[in-house]
């Protein structure tokens, strides 16, 4: 699972990064993915999917 952000519409809120730090980061007041691979360990990326308000986050086979 690869997860990418949209940096178009991110408002960098944060979500992704407090539900899966190991993954996300804001970065510039956008968010980054910072280690793609760390969602086949964490499950977490999901989780940041769902709580991402703006819809910026998918997750990509």
């Amino acid at each position: 699972m690869n997860p990418v952000v949209d940096i178009d519409i991110c408002i960098g809120c944060g979500n992704c990064m407090e539900i899966c730090p190991s993954v996300f980061q804001v970065m510039d007041e956008k968010c980054k993915v910072i280690d793609p691979e760390a969602c086949e360990f964490f499950e977490c990326c999901e989780a940041a999917e769902e709580n991402c308000p703006v819809e910026a986050i998918t997750l990509e086979e």
